[in-house]
């Protein structure tokens, strides 16, 4: 029960100075913070597609939204569109904006399976202004017209961008490869870290941001590890830059293969570029020169290849330590939580600071929220690649027929029985978020709430009319995204 006064944060990358940059901005006063990272390691650095939740941390640290997209040379992502998944040649796009309008009852997608009934055709995300402004290439900042958007941004300079935040913040960054991790031998508590120049960094809290290996949470602390590989099968990712020669989309592509998945994410100055797979299916070799096929524009830089195992640490806190990052597990980038994650680690644990000592009860709260997060998010990532109509390959015909959690089957057979969606307390993706994927993977309910019938039908067609309408004038209204960062770049 020492007081806590002396945070370590070991590791640099995205998620160590996101922690550095949060802790040291909005408990500065109560701590003193430092960073131990070396230049000789590097970072994955290729989780450059983010969710809108991001934009809520940014607030909280005072980011000046200009500043941090020339420093990031970001761009805006409206959603994700999804191509040959439920079958080749379907295309989607998950969008972060609400689809209609719903009421007490039903959401909008009752309304939308009432018209599919009656012979209406528009799609599903023709009445959400984020999709259709993603199919158009248009955006905008515009108080009048507020869009639910994140970004795709170069992770590399994301980490440095709040690197500057957190220094100016008082952060004290150590330079050195980490050799050692002291505990006592009573508590099992972490003390200190010794560096390899010989450096002793004593700390009473320690964050562990040192990516797959997780060199305190788990050689140190030997936390143990849930492999998920039996829910997502992909454990291989590739990733390459390539110029570009034409104006951004405002959403990142996510294309099937029958291996895996490729995608596309567009920043102002380069396409980032990647193939996911699962070596049962695809050797390295083939999976570069697929990538290599795949891209537009010529390679700037050369396909990095980059090994994981999805899944999580069994305690994202033990001890007197919190992973964050790819230390507390990783499940894989087809959604883009990755950085999420870490903020929503970071927040969860500023929110439970241990300031007058490490509590158990602390502990299993931050653990219970994180477990229950995880697996919402695991069941979402599993939803793509199980509903599927795919049988062109080894790898689809598995996704078909492989083990899925208890907790996927009941929602996807509610969703077939009912129309119903209801959402577990962890879970960061809204019902719109799971109907705009399970209707693009091709379920499709058997029926819906008969809210939608207490409408006339020339109300019911006057209703749905009218919404698309105001979609299409809010679209028109928007500028083009392209020039759009021109204007914010100049």
């Amino acid at each position: 029960m020492d007081k806590v006064q002396r945070v370590v944060i070991a590791g640099g990358g995205t998620a160590g100075w996101i922690a550095a940059a949060s802790l040291s901005r909005l408990l500065g006063k109560s701590l003193s913070v430092t960073l131990v990272e070396s230049d000789d390691i590097g970072t994955v650095g290729v989780g450059e597609a983010t969710i809108p939740p991001i934009r809520t941390l940014h607030k909280l640290l005072g980011i000046n939204e200009k500043e941090f997209l020339q420093q990031t040379n970001a761009t805006f992502k409206l959603g994700i569109q999804f191509e040959d998944w439920g079958q080749i040649g379907d295309s989607y796009i998950h969008s972060f904006g609400i689809t209609g309008k719903e009421c007490w009852a039903g959401e909008f997608h009752h309304f939308w399976l009432r018209g599919q009934r009656e012979g209406m055709t528009a799609g599903f995300g023709e009445y959400c202004v984020e999709h259709e402004a993603a199919l158009a290439g248009r955006f905008s900042l515009s108080p009048q017209q507020p869009l639910n958007f994140a970004y795709h941004l170069d992770a590399g300079k994301y980490a440095l961008f709040l690197r500057g935040i957190a220094e100016k913040a008082g952060v004290k960054r150590l330079e050195g490869k980490i050799n050692h991790v002291g505990t006592c031998p009573q508590t099992g508590h972490i003390t200190h870290l010794i560096l390899q120049s010989g450096e002793r960094i004593d700390g009473d809290f320690f964050v562990d941001c040192t990516g797959f290996k997780g060199l305190l949470i788990e050689q140190a602390l030997h936390t143990g590890y849930d492999d998920w590989s039996h829910y997502l099968p992909c454990d291989s990712a590739l990733a390459v830059q390539t110029d570009v020669h034409k104006d951004p989309q405002p959403y990142t592509r996510s294309i099937a293969h029958d291996a895996g998945w490729r995608w596309q994410i567009p920043l102002q100055h380069r396409m980032g570029n990647g193939l996911v797979y699962c070596q049962r299916y695809l050797d390295d070799q083939q999976a570069e020169q697929r990538l290599l096929d795949a891209v537009d524009g010529q390679p700037i830089t050369s396909p990095r290849l980059i090994r994981f195992k999805p899944g999580k640490r069994r305690k994202g806190w033990h001890k007197n330590c919190v992973a964050l990052g790819l230390a507390s597990g990783f499940i894989e980038p087809l959604e883009s939580t990755s950085i999420h994650l870490i903020m929503t680690g970071v927040v969860r644990l500023m929110r439970l600071f241990p300031f007058e000592g490490v509590t158990q009860a602390a502990i299993d709260e931050y653990n219970n929220k994180l477990d229950s997060e995880m697996a919402c998010i695991l069941d979402f990532i599993t939803l793509h690649y199980c509903a599927t109509e795919r049988d062109d390959s080894p790898f689809w015909r598995h996704c078909q027929s492989m083990e899925i959690p208890d907790s996927l089957r009941h929602k996807i057979q509610l969703f077939k029985d009912t129309g119903r969606v209801f959402l577990d307390d962890g879970d960061i993706f809204r019902v719109d978020s799971w109907t705009q994927v399970m209707l693009g993977q091709r379920i499709k309910p058997r029926q819906y709430h008969r809210i939608a019938n207490e409408m006339s039908d020339t109300e019911f067609e006057g209703f749905m009319s009218g919404l698309r309408q105001q979609v299409k004038h809010k679209v028109e209204s928007l500028a083009k995204h392209g020039e759009f960062l021109n204007q914010l770049r100049g």
